[in-house]
């Protein structure tokens, strides 16, 4: 069972299965009977309800379960949630796992090399920030999110200790 948003609202409870170009299942409760047949990569046509459809793939992030589908020519963002998602949401778990991040934090006593971000620089999650070397091994810190620098405390050249804060969010 799967809950599907679209556009942010229009909540329907999908119990479907794809097989063969055929989807079958329930839709709101209500019986689905639908084909679909992928024309080029990427690209579909589907049969609905007696109503055909065109429609692509845009962007899908696999990790959110959110996508951007192209249907007609119109965008509509779609949010899936199954029943894991809403027992978290039920247990009031669901925003545990997307707390902010305010401080980077040396993982282990090395040297800063070098400091790839300055203050009030905007970076995106998994960009490198800084070089910590360890062990004579160099270690590039990533950023774990999506943000923007606060304040860059670490000094290119010294030494850190484990857990010494390094950059601010």
């Amino acid at each position: 069972m799967y809950k599907v948003s679209i556009n942010g609202k229009n909540a329907l409870k999908a119990d479907v299965t794809a097989k063969n170009g055929t989807i079958t299942g329930t839709l709101n409760d209500k019986n689905v009977d639908a084909s679909i047949i992928e024309t080029n990569p990427g690209e579909f046509h589907l049969l609905f309800n007696n109503k055909s459809y065109n429609f692509n793939i845009v962007k899908v992030d696999f990790s959110e379960k959110k996508l951007v589908l192209k249907v007609n020519g119109q965008k509509f963002n779609v949010d899936v949630k199954d029943k894991f998602d809403e027992l978290l949401h039920n247990l009031g778990m669901d925003n545990v796992a997307s707390k902010k991040v305010n401080d980077i934090k040396a993982p282990m006593p090395g040297m800063v090399l070098n400091i790839l971000v300055g203050e009030g620089q905007t970076v995106k999650k998994g960009d490198s920030l800084l070089v910590l070397e360890a062990m004579k091994m160099e270690n590039i810190l990533k950023s774990p999110a999506d943000g923007v620098i606060k304040k860059v405390v670490a000094t290119k050249g010294t030494a850190v200790e484990k857990n010494q804060l390094l950059i601010q969010f």
